[in-house]
């Protein structure tokens, strides 16, 4: 779809993160946008930003001619290859919605996911094809097509849709900020995936807040190991080089590959969850070259903090956003200030997350698990006093698709002095702010735990027990009803600590727990037998509801 504006000389822009490409193929029409590595390895595949405008101007006019137009859902199940971002850039340009979900959640959650979108259309490789037509995916899809060279189970291939709108020209639809541009599931590690609807507003919002919080400018090249990411570096003026490695297994990934893809390609920016991090720190070769570092996902442990700082250049920073899926960025801090923090953490402050990013309105309301209709400045707690994050921002998104539930409870809304309206989002965590307005991270609100007693809060108590040497990682979980739960504390050892040392480290553990006033409320320690279960997005968040359920099954003492 074309769309000028006949009635201006100097038409203005449509909101769209695809609207950049076709200057940026103007203006440097040969760097490239994007390298991905081939099917026999290496990196044998780059696309030019003239080539990247160019192809999905005519992916995006194949798709129109096939109904997929501005305000189409599109499920989109592609790997991480040129199709993956030749596809998203040709259905933002159509003003399509596409729905993106974790290919590796539970089935069932997935098939859920797909129903709630209502889909119009599938895009997908062969076996995605196969697993939509074999488990019922997405049934409300009128049209399919497959990335395959035929089109089995589909009714067109990518490539014949490509080659139908290679004469269209430009495509870009006049999307305006209100439109939705996306909605992209949560990962569903602490409940039922959600479909979180963006607005074309809110992705502009975000590649204008992390350019200017990060320092990206133009020209750099960037190793993005959380794919959706690698959307915002067109935007941005930078060259995406796609890792070698299963996206959804990032603690997985083979270190020299991504050593070998930094050195190559001169990669000076590199996103990537705690997991990854620990990879590359544990592989312990310097990070030459590298400028910018950020991590999300969850908390990167202070001992991978130090490490990486140390195989990084002196001048490079490390950047720790906070946010969610719902709100990204919320605050941030750099690796250096945090590490100047770690002992307050070991001693159970929390983990400080950092100053909001400009213009986000951070605020802290009391601790409540209903819906909260309407702001009232009298749910504001102040005073270093511990109360659920908040969020007001131009990042911010509203609503949860066909989830009214779930949407009442995540958000509220504020009427201004202005008489304007706008939505706060509950990012459902605790946290505090300290005297120099800094915002510290105490755990998710759904996992603290209520005894008689107190209220005990996950990244409060956590950190305390994971300095003992033996220790690889622990994770709260409360038993019982609320208001009466008992704390119990499940322990992950390190590689090589025999079970049978287990009553020795549980008696140093009750010893250090006992040194602090809330961590002496733990009065069960288990250990945990394998590796906790964490999320599939970023192999990083502690399934503590699955560890909680196990802690159930236990015999207790």
């Amino acid at each position: 779809m074309t769309t000028t504006d006949t009635k201006a000389a100097t038409p203005a822009r449509p909101c769209n993160i695809a609207a950049s490409l076709p200057r940026l193929a103007r203006e440097r029409p040969d760097q490239i946008a994007m390298r991905c590595p081939g099917r026999g390895g290496g990196y044998d595949i780059a696309l030019s930003y003239a080539e990247l405008d160019a192809r999905s101007d005519a992916i995006a006019a194949g798709l129109a001619q096939r109904g997929i137009v501005r305000g189409t859902r599109t499920v989109l199940m592609v790997r991480p290859t040129p199709e993956f971002f030749l596809l998203m850039f040709a259905l933002f340009k159509a003003g399509a919605v596409p729905v993106l979900v974790d290919p590796g959640i539970d089935k069932r959650a997935l098939k859920q996911c797909l129903d709630e979108a209502q889909a119009e259309a599938f895009i997908g490789i062969p076996l995605a094809l196969f697993a939509r037509a074999l488990l019922g995916w997405a049934r409300s899809a009128r049209m399919r097509i497959t990335t395959g060279a035929r089109a089995i189970l589909a009714d067109a291939t990518l490539a014949d849709v490509e080659r139908d709108g290679a004469h269209a020209g430009p495509q870009l639809a006049d999307t305006q900020p209100d439109d939705i541009a996306a909605i992209l599931f949560t990962s569903g590690s602490t409940g039922v995936p959600k479909g979180v609807v963006y607005r074309h507003r809110h992705f502009v919002a975000q590649i204008a807040m992390m350019g200017e919080a990060f320092g990206i400018a133009p020209g750099g090249a960037n190793l993005p190991t959380f794919p959706p990411f690698a959307l915002f570096d067109p935007a941005l003026g930078t060259t995406s080089v796609i890792p070698d490695m299963d996206p959804t297994r990032p603690a997985k990934a083979d270190p020299r590959k991504l050593h070998a893809a930094i050195a190559r390609f001169g990669v000076d920016q590199l996103f990537g969850s705690p997991a990854l991090m620990r990879v590359l720190t544990d592989h312990g070769q310097p990070l030459q070259g590298l400028k910018t570092v950020m991590s999300a996902g969850a908390p990167v442990p202070a001992d991978v903090v130090a490490m990486l700082l140390e195989l990084l250049p002196p001048d490079a920073k490390f950047w720790t956003p906070y946010g969610a899926t719902e709100c990204l960025p919320v605050a941030v801090i750099e690796g250096r200030e945090l590490l100047t923090l770690r002992a307050r953490t070991e001693h159970g402050a929390g983990t400080c997350v950092g100053r909001p990013v400009p213009p986000n309105d951070v605020r802290l309301i009391r601790v409540d698990d209903a819906a909260i209709e309407t702001w009232s400045d009298d749910l504001i707690v102040k005073g270093g006093l511990v109360g659920e994050i908040t969020i007001a921002g131009p990042t911010a998104t509203d609503t949860y698709f066909n989830r009214d539930a779930a949407t009442r409870i995540a958000k509220i809304r504020e009427t201004r002095a202005d008489g304007s309206t706008r939505i706060v989002h509950r990012m459902g965590d605790l946290g505090y702010y300290d005297g120099e307005g800094r915002l510290w991270f105490c755990g998710r609100k759904t996992q603290r735990v209520v005894t008689a007693e107190t209220t005990l809060c996950t990244e409060q108590i956590e950190p305390v027990f994971n300095t003992h040497r033996d220790v690889r990682r622990t994770a709260l979980v409360g038993l019982g009803n609320v208001g009466a739960q008992r704390a119990v504390l499940c322990v992950e050892l390190r590689a090589g600590v025999a079970a049978t040392e287990w009553p020795r480290i549980e008696e140093e553990l009750r010893h250090l727990g006992e040194g602090f006033v809330h961590t002496a409320k733990v009065d069960v320690f288990l250990r945990y037998p394998k590796a906790f279960p964490v999320d599939i997005r970023h192999n990083a968040k502690i399934g503590r509801e699955k560890l909680a359920a196990w802690a159930a099954k236990q015999r207790l003492r």
